[in-house]
């Protein structure tokens, strides 16, 4: 009779240190996965190149694709869109749809572009009265995102997380070189550059390239608790691959890479595989040091896409995976001049106007306008930066078409074990080249094609780390558990 008071008392002791908050439960990860169409009407223009022809086929069709997590008591999502590049206010009004359904914080979701050039444009956003006013498409984009969030949050369920990482240099390789031949460093501003963007494959003029690339192929996966693959986040320095037939509405190998790797790992429709764009400003997959060859459309999407799913599903064998991490997401603003151009400048380009085209650089007209529209705007922006945290995973965003150097700083500097970064993430801004790229001339340091202080880079790098570090100190608890 003793021994069952003596237990039975034990007992109520455990039941009751639990209720009053003396043992806490196990923490769980929800997760949840969805897509949401973006497809356009046929006839709206395809950007991504100097023209922009008519859509005309769709090849294969444009998504939404999105990750929600949960914590229990931080909710974060990742909405990447099939795009070229998304403004700032279309995301804006994106997360003011979001706000309304409540399953999210708006400023904890991730928005992204992917960067194919095969999908029309989301950046013709018109000024009326002074406000900024959005068209059908763009409003539909926005409209999207919000649903695929939305449904993702719902769909929500105990889940399992990993991450990890593996290296493919064979199809990133920076496209700005040091070239022999005068002739192709003219700009069209009347100068002469020191590098040349995409110069002639197997040029006997082509000397080095002129910056880095990043080979890793990040990666983020998420499965039910009984095992069965739920989502996976993927993240490749590559500006997109091409090979698609004028007129074809396409989201490049971005979309294919997501087929391919939930058959690589065995899913069903169920499956959402999603892969985001990385510092790839100055980075394709064009070999410059081979001579051209002749490849069918969608031929090397294919091979791309094949060949950087494999290599995902050969390292997902080895990550672990974890019940609970602690999640975490900060934002901030920063404010930005925007390049100006001089008198001189202008009186160039007015210069220029009588002269015959065929005396002209091909791209003279371009810039005239772009320049002329520079002068006309603002001359501050303000751009949204973001960091998450996933577990002792760093997952940076810039609103930029972001040069590789800058995303292997941030990798060297973060005080995650890993990290990676999303670029052309809450915007749509131009090309972010680093100080010393600028001193380099070339194309994506044209006023017009970047619109920003030159320092830029550096600045949003400053905030980034930051951010990471806020995010790394105040967050500190580790795993439940980790399953083999």
């Amino acid at each position: 009779m003793q021994l069952a008071a003596v237990c039975t008392r034990f007992a109520f002791l455990v039941l009751a240190s639990a209720s009053f908050g003396y043992a806490d439960p196990p923490r769980r990860l929800l997760a949840g996965a969805s897509t949401s169409d973006i497809t356009p009407s046929l006839g709206l223009p395809i950007v991504g190149n100097w023209d922009s022809p008519p859509a005309t086929n769709i090849h294969d069709r444009l998504h939404v694709r999105c990750l929600a997590l949960d914590d229990g008591q931080t909710k974060i999502a990742f909405a990447i869109c099939d795009n070229v590049g998304i403004p700032r206010e279309v995301f804006d009004l994106a997360r003011q749809l979001i706000s309304t359904q409540k399953n999210v914080p708006p400023e904890n979701v991730l928005m992204a572009s992917t960067h194919t050039h095969s999908a029309v444009s989301a950046r013709n956003t018109r000024e009326v009265n002074g406000e900024k006013v959005l068209d059908n498409y763009q409003t539909l984009v926005a409209r999207r995102i919000a649903e695929a969030v939305e449904s993702a949050t719902k769909n929500m369920q105990p889940a399992l997380i990993g991450w990890g990482g593996i290296d493919e240099p064979s199809e990133v390789n920076n496209r700005r070189w040091y070239v022999s031949e005068p002739s192709l460093l003219k700009n069209p501003f009347g100068g002469m550059d020191r590098v040349r963007m995409n110069p002639p494959a197997g040029s006997a003029a082509l000397l080095e390239p002129a910056g880095p690339v990043d080979p890793e192929v990040s990666f983020v996966s998420v499965k039910t608790i009984q095992g069965k693959p739920l989502a996976l986040l993927a993240n490749y320095s590559l500006h997109y691959v091409g090979g698609v037939p004028v007129g074809d509405v396409s989201a490049d190998y971005f979309a294919e890479f997501a087929k391919r790797i939930g058959a690589k790992l065995g899913t069903d429709d169920s499956f959402v595989a999603i892969m985001s764009n990385g510092t790839s400003g100055d980075v394709n997959n064009i070999r410059f040091t081979e001579k051209s060859s002749r490849h069918e459309p969608y031929q090397r999407i294919n091979e791309v896409a094949e060949l950087i799913a494999s290599r995902v599903a050969e390292a997902h064998e080895s990550i672990q995976f974890h019940d609970w991490v602690a999640l975490g997401c900060e934002t901030e603003e920063l404010d930005l001049d925007v390049r100006q151009p001089d008198q001189a400048m202008l009186d160039f380009f007015q210069s220029r106007e009588s002269v015959p085209p065929v005396e002209r650089h091909p791209h003279e007209k371009t810039y005239a306008e772009r320049i002329q529209l520079l002068a006309n705007g603002p001359e501050r922006v303000t751009i949204l930066l973001q960091a998450m945290r996933i577990g002792e995973l760093g997952i940076a965003t810039i609103p930029f078409e972001v040069f590789a150097e800058t995303g292997l700083e941030l990798k060297k500097q973060s005080p995650f074990a890993d990290a990676f970064t999303i670029e052309l993430a809450n915007g749509s801004n131009g090309y972010l080249p680093t100080p010393a790229q600028h001193e380099l001339g070339g194309y994506e340091t044209w006023m017009g094609t970047n619109k920003v202080q030159l320092d830029a880079s550096e600045r949003i790098t400053e905030v980034l780390l930051r951010l990471m570090t806020s995010l790394h100190t105040t967050a500190t608890a580790s795993p439940n558990n980790s399953i083999e």
